[in-house]
């Protein structure tokens, strides 16, 4: 009998953890799996910019891809993966909060709040990040709840 609870116990939590990493990929902003288009979640805290990541040095964590510059990088990540992970699931943040859509971004156009990483679209003349400035406190607000409205 204990056997077999274990075995039940065991199977749920694998279907919960398989549910939570499928919402993820369906809800985050990747291409192949891998988030903010290969760059390094970890660079934009540590050299203060967007690096590109590669292939051979990255991890999967909860169903997303993140790939690194450099194998210390990737083991920082991995002793808090949340810290590190973008907001909004690498969308971009200022068209989270201005209409609650969920729009590409240019990696390397960002801005760490709070220790949190927000992207940004940047293209065509129009940096969004330069309008997140300006009202940036009420847009984060919309954005933050906007985003729980969509991943939950």
């Amino acid at each position: 009998m204990k056997k077999l609870l274990v075995f039940v116990w065991f199977f749920i939590s694998v279907a919960t953890f398989a549910q939570n990493d499928s919402k993820r990929i369906s809800q985050y902003n990747l291409e192949k799996k891998v988030a903010i288009q290969g760059y390094d979640p970890v660079a934009y805290f540590k050299q203060a910019k967007a690096i590109k990541g590669k292939k051979e040095v990255s991890v999967s964590y909860q169903g997303v891809i993140y790939q690194f510059s450099s194998s210390e990088n990737k083991d920082t990540f991995l002793k808090n993966p949340s810290k590190y992970e973008p907001q909004y699931g690498g969308w971009c943040a200022y068209a989270l909060g201005s209409s609650g859509e969920k729009v590409e971004i240019n990696p390397e156009t960002f801005k760490i709040i709070d220790g949190k990483l927000y992207l940004f679209y940047n293209a065509y003349f129009n940096n969004t990040l330069k309008i997140w400035n300006k009202d940036e406190t009420s847009l984060k607000l919309k954005a933050d709840s906007n985003w729980k409205k969509i991943y939950n």
